[in-house]
């Protein structure tokens, strides 16, 4: 029990030791100026681990001798072992914050493998001259994270009655419910497109309903994520 309360009163020390080492560094401005990177970097990874050693050893020295214990060689074992304590909570900490980011914070849709598609289609008002080819047509997902560039399919281009449909794919790269596609037919105005997908874009075997721009232009569309159909 005695021993158990002198490692714990070691990681205590260790951490104030840290800490304070730390916060006396940045606030007697030991660093070099001209470069507060290196200073920090310094500050963080030497001079307070130096300061942890010793809260550390400065703890457990007190603790045994408010228990009338003997010994350099307790303190030092004691201190030994508060700081590997201490070690092993910050690798559990590093651990468990890098599997969250992975898992959680990072924005990519899939980091597993292939990224899924937002396929599309368009269809323009009667009387609009569509290119038979991609010549001409610039696709454009743009996002509050990146944008990427598109490719239209001209064999999957037909003809609603009297209206051009074009049909083509763009890569959802990251996890944003804040998309829209950017459709420009030389020419022409560029026509943005509202995706209203949640950031993480399930699957979907089919196309949605079509959705109305003001100048009577309509898209559809589906995430269409790789292996499925």
């Amino acid at each position: 029990m005695k021993n158990s309360s002198r490692i714990a009163a070691g990681v205590a020390g260790a951490v104030a030791g840290y800490v304070a080492t730390f916060v006396l560094f940045s606030l007697l401005d030991f660093g070099n100026r001209a470069d507060p990177i290196t200073s920090g970097l310094l500050g963080l990874f030497f001079y307070s681990p130096v300061g942890a050693i010793a809260g550390a050893m400065l703890a457990s020295w007190l603790v045994t001798r408010s228990g009338r214990d003997a010994g350099n060689g307790s303190v030092a074992r004691n201190s030994l072992k508060s700081l590997g304590i201490v070690v092993l909570l910050c690798a559990a900490g590093i651990g468990i914050y890098i599997a969250y980011a992975y898992a959680t914070a990072t924005p990519w849709l899939n980091p597993n493998g292939n990224n899924p598609l937002l396929a599309f289609e368009v269809r323009f008002p009667a009387g609009v001259t569509v290119p038979a080819s991609a010549q001409g047509i610039t696709i454009e997902l743009q996002t509050d994270l990146n944008t990427m560039p598109g490719e239209v399919t001209p064999a999957a281009f037909y003809r609603d009655g009297d209206q051009s449909v074009i049909a083509g794919e763009v890569e959802l790269a990251f996890r944003t419910s804040h998309r829209q596609l950017a459709v420009t037919i030389q020419d022409q105005p560029s026509r943005i497109y509202p995706i209203d997908l949640t950031a993480r874009a399930p699957h979907t075997p089919e196309f949605g309903t079509w959705r109305r721009l003001t100048d009577g232009s309509e898209i559809r569309y589906r995430a269409k994520w790789p292996g499925k159909t």
